[in-house]
C-alpha cells in the first residue's frame, strides 16, 4: 500500500484555475449521464445502446476504453522500467489483433446478434463452457476495475493528500452515478470526450519533458547511464534466441507468440470490455470498422505514454531505485516537476478522465455479462425486460463495490501492467484458443470447448506459481517474461485439450452451427448497410491494411 509520506513526494500544487477545470469536467460527466438516461427505455438500450452508435463514436470509445490505468500509469511504468521495448504492446501487441477483430471476428459476433462474448460461447459450445466463461469474465473484470480505481486514487492522493481509501471511494462514486444513469451510452459518450481530454493532458507533458531532457538525443544519452542502458531506446535488440539481454527478459519468439499472438489476440478479440463498443454499432459495417478506426490513434499513443515514462527514468531514476516512488508514479512525478499551474489542471483532469474511462468500461461490460449471461440465463429467466433493466442498475452498484475491494489488492503490485498481463494470460488467452478452434473447425465439441477452456485457465496459473517459487521450468528473468510464456502455455494447453476431447466426444449438429463456424452458413457483411458505407475509404480491408503498414513503419526507427 502506498504510504502517505511516500505520496507526499509527488504532491501536486493546484491553483484555483486547476480546480475549476476539474469541477467543469466532473460536472460535464454527470450531465452526459443525465442526458443519456433519457434514451434508456429497455435493457438493450442500457447494456448495448440499442445498437445505434455510428462507427466514429464506437471507434474512439473502443480505444478510449483501453486508456485506463493500465494504459497511462501501467505503460508509463513499463516505459520507465524497460524503455522502448514497451512499443511491442502497441505495434505487435494490439493493432494486428484489432485488425483481425474487425476483419474476421466481428462478422461472427455481430452476424449472430449475440449480446455478449460469453453468449457467443453459449451458441458455439453450450451451457457448461458458457457458465465458466461468464463467471471467469465477471471475476477478471472486477479485478481490473480495481486496478483503475487504485490508479485514480494515486492521483487524488497526490493532488489533495487524501487517505487512499477515501480517494478510492470518491472515485468509484462518480463512475457509479453516470453508469447507473445512462448505461453503456453514458459510458461511450463520456469515453469519446475523455479521449480528447486525455490527449490534451499528455501531449504538453511529453513536449515539456522532451524539451527538459534535451530532445531525443539528450534522452538517449541520459538513458544510457541507467540500468537498462542503451537497450532502453530499442525495441528488438537483445531478443535473440540464446542471447536474451533486453529489459523484457524474453526472446523474439516469446514476444511474437506470447504477446503478439496469444495475449494480444486473446485480449482484443475476446475481451467483452472492448468488444462491447463494437456490439453497440448501428450495423455490420460500423461494427467491423469500430476496432479498425480505433487502431489508428492506438498506433501513436505510445509516444505520449511510453516516452514520458522513459523521461522519468532518465531524470528521477534514482527515486525508483531507492523506493521513494514506484514506477506506477512516473507520470504524476513528471506532472509535479514540469507543468505550471493552469496546465497542471489540464493534466490532472486528463488523468482523471483516463481512469474513469477504464473503470467505466469494466463496469459496463461486467453488468451486461452478469445480468444477461448469469442472472437471466441461470437464476431468474423469463422475466419482463423492465426487470432486467432494473437488475442491471443494481448489478452496476455491486460491481463498483467489489471493485473498491479489489483496488486494495492492486495496490500490492509495484507494476500494475505486469499484474494486468498476468490476468490476461489466465482468462483471455485460453478463451481465444477455444474460439479459434471453434470458429475454424466444426468438429470442435461442447465438451472440448469446456475442458479446453478450463485447462487453459489452469496452465498459466501453474506457470505463475512456478515463477513465484523459482521452479526450474518457470524461472523466468522478469514478471513480464512470465506473462508472455504463461500465455503461450495457456494457448497451447487449451488447443491440445479442446482438440483431444472433441475427437473423443460428440460434436454439435452442423445445422446448429450456422453463422458460428467459418464455411457453415453465410454471413451477410452488407446487412443494414447505410448510405456511404460502400465508399472505398470506409472499406474494412483498406483500413486494416493501412494500419498494418503503419505498424511496420513505426517500428523501423527503434529496431
Amino acid at each position: 500500500m502506498l504510504a502517505l509520506d511516500t505520496a507526499s513526494a509527488i504532491r501536486l500544487d493546484l491553483s484555483p484555475v486547476d480546480y475549476l477545470m476539474l469541477i467543469i469536467y466532473f460536472s460535464t460527466v454527470l450531465m452526459i449521464g443525465f442526458a443519456a438516461r433519457r434514451r434508456v427505455h429497455s435493457s438493450m438500450d442500457f447494456f448495448l445502446s440499442g445498437r445505434s452508435m455510428p462507427a466514429w463514436i464506437t471507434g474512439l470509445a473502443f480505444v478510449s476504453a483501453n486508456l485506463g490505468a493500465t494504459e497511462i500509469l501501467g505503460m508509463a511504468a513499463n516505459g520507465a522500467q524497460i524503455g522502448m521495448a514497451t512499443l511491442h504492446y502497441y505495434l505487435i501487441g494490439a493493432v494486428p489483433a484489432m485488425v483481425f477483430l474487425g476483419l474476421v471476428m466481428m462478422p461472427f459476433y455481430y452476424g449472430s446478434k449475440v449480446r455478449s462474448v460469453p453468449e457467443f460461447m453459449l451458441r458455439r459450445f453450450g451451457k457448461g463452457a458458457h457458465l465458466v466463461n461468464s463467471i471467469s469474465f465477471a471475476a477478471s473484470n472486477v479485478l481490473i476495475a480495481g486496478i483503475n480505481l487504485y490508479a485514480m486514487a494515486l492521483i487524488i492522493e497526490a493532488m489533495l493528500g487524501w487517505p487512499e481509501w477515501l480517494a478510492v471511494v470518491i472515485s468509484a462514486l462518480f463512475v457509479l452515478v453516470y453508469i447507473v444513469l445512462g448505461g453503456l451510452s453514458s459510458a461511450i459518450y463520456n469515453e469519446v470526450m475523455q479521449f480528447f481530454v486525455i490527449i490534451a493532458a499528455l501531449v504538453p507533458l511529453t513536449i515539456v519533458g522532451m524539451h527538459r531532457v534535451g530532445g531525443w538525443g539528450g534522452l538517449t544519452q541520459a538513458l544510457a547511464n541507467t540500468t537498462g542502458g542503451k537497450l532502453m531506446t530499442h525495441a528488438w535488440k537483445g531478443t535473440g534466441i540464446g542471447d536474451v539481454t533486453n529489459p523484457i527478459g524474453a526472446n523474439w519468439l516469446a514476444i511474437v507468440m506470447g504477446l503478439g499472438f496469444v495475449l494480444a489476440f486473446g485480449y482484443w478479440t475476446t475481451n467483452f470490455t472492448e468488444v462491447q463498443r463494437a456490439f453497440s454499432a448501428k450495423n455490420m459495417s460500423a461494427a467491423r470498422r469500430t476496432p479498425l478506426i480505433g487502431a489508428f490513434p492506438k498506433l501513436f499513443i505510445p509516444f505520449i505514454v511510453v516516452v514520458p515514462g522513459m523521461i522519468a527514468a532518465a531524470t528521477v531514476g534514482n527515486l525508483f531505485a531507492d523506493g521513494t516512488i514506484t514506477y506506477n508514479e512516473a507520470i504524476p512525478k513528471l506532472m509535479q516537476m514540469y507543468l505550471p499551474q493552469g496546465v497542471l489542471g489540464v493534466a490532472v483532469t486528463g488523468m482523471m478522465a483516463s481512469f474513469m474511462a477504464g473503470m467505466a468500461a469494466n463496469v459496463s461490460s461486467f453488468n451486461t455479462v452478469f445480468t444477461y449471461d448469469i442472472w437471466e440465463r441461470y437464476i431468474r429467466p423469463n422475466m419482463p425486460d423492465r426487470y432486467y433493466l432494473s437488475a442491471g442498475r443494481v448489478v452496476t452498484t455491486v460491481g463498483v463495490v467489489i471493485g473498491v475491494g479489489t483496488a486494495f489488492l492492486a495496490a500490492q503490485f509495484g507494476n500494475i501492467m505486469t499484474y494486468m498481463q498476468t490476468l490476461f494470460s489466465f482468462f483471455n488467452a485460453p478463451l481465444f484458443a477455444v474460439f479459434i478452434v471453434g470458429i475454424f473447425w466444426k468438429r470442435a465439441s461442447p465438451a472440448g470447448g469446456l475442458w479446453g477452456y478450463i485447462a487453459g485457465i489452469i496452465a498459466p496459473m501453474v506457470v505463475w506459481i512456478g515463477y513465484l517459487n523459482h521452479w526450474s521450468w518457470f524461472d523466468y528473468a522478469t514478471g513480464t517474461a512470465e506473462t508472455l510464456y504463461g500465455a503461450i502455455w495457456s494457448f497451447v494447453t487449451a488447443v491440445v485439450v479442446t482438440v483431444a476431447v472433441s475427437v473423443a466426444t460428440k460434436p454439435k449438429p452442423v445445422a446448429q452451427l450456422d453463422g458460428l463456424v467459418r464455411g457453415v452458413g453465410i454471413i451477410n457483411l452488407k446487412a443494414d448497410q447505410h448510405a456511404g458505407d460502400d465508399k472505398w475509404y470506409r472499406s474494412p480491408a483498406v483500413l486494416g491494411f493501412t494500419a498494418l503498414v503503419l505498424c511496420v513503419l513505426l517500428y523501423i526507427p527503434f529496431v
